[in-house]
């Protein structure tokens, strides 16, 4: 598989990652940890080499599944994790992004992922209770000590990353984009273009929806986390089966799936920009992996953009809780 760089820091990875949250936890029921061992590093045997995951998947058991995993490659592949949810839910906010708080996450994370340094750290969601200087500032200490590489952040809007970035350049921002969540665009792509800073969108494939195997009749396990998604109701898929069926169209002509062609989009957008769509099936990983291979004309990115503009998506991505949680 190509290879693609996160913004100017030199940090090298797989045109396409690996998003391992899904083995653990919010798409119905886990992986068996052998089974999620397998899947991974069935990813690394056809050319994957970005995994991520955080400790607050499971919690905690997603990062010992990618540890030992990766144990045996660990010097061949990059390891993203994340801080800052308050798991033992003792704050207000839902986020713990205290000093002390980062470096005893890192310290776990580090024994959970059996290994020396971590290769992204990712700021999960923005704390309105810590300054930003004082969590980058973190982050800082944590590299001069060898134990973290690289500084990420997520779901953070133009003024947190400007300010982190001062303090700490900034390596990669992980946020949702894809065909049906094109808000990026507007103001985070310019600024992390001006910046130097890589894009690690998540739900590349619209939490499946993408992938044109869900429809307005598709139900969701008891435990899957789409049941609480607005977009996910039932009236909102019939409403968005246009953006899939478009899809479908245009794969049919590059003889691809409409996945495929959705991660072809986003990596046609800017060469700095790494997807890492999740799974927890082997054929999915293959029909993933195939859309690096895909090459969208000028003329396919065209009508994409014309197609897609007339589309208007229905429903939050978010119930309110959860959109109250995301910087802007």
């Amino acid at each position: 598989m190509q290879k693609r760089k996160l913004g100017n820091t030199g940090l090298e990875v797989s045109a396409i990652g690996l998003g391992c949250m899904g083995i653990s936890m919010s798409y119905g029921q886990p992986l068996a940890k052998a089974d999620g061992i397998q899947l991974i590093r069935a990813a690394f045997e056809r050319g994957i080499t970005f995994f991520d995951t955080a400790e607050v998947y499971g919690p905690f058991t997603n990062e010992d599944v990618v540890g030992e995993a990766l144990l045996p490659i660990r010097d061949q592949v990059v390891i993203a994790t994340k801080f800052g949810i308050d798991i033992a839910g003792t704050g207000s906010s839902g986020m713990d992004s205290r000093p002390e708080h980062i470096r005893a996450v890192a310290e776990a994370s580090l024994k959970r992922l059996r290994t020396d340094r971590i290769d992204l750290f990712y700021q999960h969601r923005v704390d309105p209770n810590v300054p930003m200087e004082d969590v980058a500032g973190t982050v800082k200490e944590l590299i001069r000590e060898g134990k973290v590489k690289h500084f990420g952040l997520s779901e953070a809007g133009v003024r947190n990353i400007r300010r982190a970035h001062a303090v700490q350049p900034v390596a990669a921002l992980q946020s949702e984009y894809s065909l049906w969540w094109r808000e990026p665009e507007e103001a985070i792509l310019p600024t992390l273009e001006e910046l130097g800073i890589g894009f690690v969108p998540f739900s590349p494939l619209g939490k499946g929806f993408l992938t044109g195997a869900i429809d307005a009749n598709t139900t969701f396990d008891s435990s899957d986390f789409r049941n609480t998604v607005p977009r996910f109701a039932q009236e909102a898929r019939k409403a968005n089966q246009a953006i899939v069926d478009l899809l479908a169209q245009i794969a049919a002509a590059k003889k691809a799936t409409p996945a495929q062609v959705a991660l072809a989009w986003l990596l046609a957008q800017k060469p700095w920009i790494v997807p890492i769509p999740g799974t927890t099936k082997l054929h999915r990983l293959d029909e993933n992996i195939g859309a690096a291979a895909i090459e969208l004309t000028e003329e396919d990115l065209r009508q994409i953009q014309t197609a897609v503009s007339a589309i208007a998506v229905q429903g939050a991505r978010y119930s309110p809780q959860q959109e109250a949680r995301i910087d802007r």
